[in-house]
């Protein structure tokens, strides 16, 4: 276990036994610089951004491997840390071990893991199903038994209350907790009087583990901010593909200008500069001077930087 990663893990743990806080998603390692670099605390690597990178939808298809390297690579580029959702958890009790063990070794700093069955849904689509609630049970026990650090967070989600209804998402979140979860996250509920609910049924069952709130867009969930979700005692508020979202919008609006004017020229006000880029990936400073002198450019927008 690298001193680094353990640091994280102890560090998201400390974070969320104090305060609330907003927990942008990151789809490559390059918004995790930009997440770190705006002031966030952790962030989180999406399993629907991470397979619409891959051109496929959020339906369980990313192998462990895939999502290791990739959410290692994210995970490693930044100071902050990094939870990552493992879907599934991609089989059963023992794959689920070892799931924690390689994220781990990966960098990661918590692992999220649904009872979705396992050719699971995007979780504000209709037609979910969920597994027993003894299956993910020994899920969460297997995944707590594998932790080589023991401040790596295990994050139960549970996809009930689509299923089940919202009482059976609440039966479910509490034998996850007594299972020995970190964290609970409750998935696509549909008012803030759920949220609010939610939240005391577990405080009235003596639960005290951090709450977990997810803030995708175009969902069951209607958009609350960081203070609503903090009043009623949310620790963690993921807005898992919000930065995908908006970089593919901006992309298609640039890609239709260019088509129609053949000119990227309107567009150098919604770009960062070469010297943006660089100062974001942390180029050597000799390099980049060396580079300025070479091409003539400095820290002014003009056009071909």
């Amino acid at each position: 276990m690298m001193p680094d990663q353990q640091t994280k893990a102890s560090r998201l743990r400390e974070v969320l036994s104090t305060r609330t806080i907003g927990i942008p998603g990151a789809f490559n390692a390059l918004i995790a610089l930009q997440v770190e670099r705006a002031g966030y605390e952790a962030l989180y690597v999406s399993g629907a951004a991470l397979s619409a990178c891959r051109g496929v939808p959020d339906i369980g298809i990313l192998t462990l491997d895939e999502v290791v390297d990739e959410a290692g690579r994210i995970a490693r580029s930044v100071s902050i840390p990094t939870i990552v959702d493992a879907d599934t958890g991609y089989g059963g009790p023992s794959i689920v071990g070892g799931a924690v063990k390689a994220f781990e070794q990966a960098g990661l700093a918590g692992m999220q893991i649904e009872d979705q069955e396992p050719a699971k849904k995007c979780g504000h689509l209709p037609g979910k199903r969920v597994i027993p609630v003894s299956e993910m049970a020994s899920k969460i026990e297997a995944a707590v038994q594998a932790k080589n650090d023991r401040n790596f967070m295990v994050i139960a989600r549970t996809d009930a209350r689509a299923v089940e209804g919202f009482d059976g998402a609440v039966r479910r979140a509490k034998t996850y907790a007594e299972a020995g979860a970190d964290a609970l996250f409750p998935e696509a509920l549909q008012s803030a009087d759920e949220f609010h609910q939610f939240a005391r049924e577990m405080q009235s069952a003596g639960i005290r583990v951090p709450l977990v709130a997810n803030m995708t867009e175009f969902g069951k969930t209607p958009l609350l901010s960081c203070a609503e979700f903090a009043s009623m005692g949310y620790r963690a508020v993921l807005f898992p593909v919000t930065t995908l979202r908006t970089a593919l919008r901006a992309i298609e609006g640039l890609l239709a200008e260019l088509k129609l004017f053949g000119t990227q020229r309107d567009w150098l006000h919604h770009m960062m500069t070469r010297q943006e880029l660089y100062g974001l990936l942390r180029y050597p400073e000799s390099l980049e001077s060396q580079e300025g002198r070479m091409y003539g450019y400095g820290n002014e927008r003009v056009p071909g930087t």
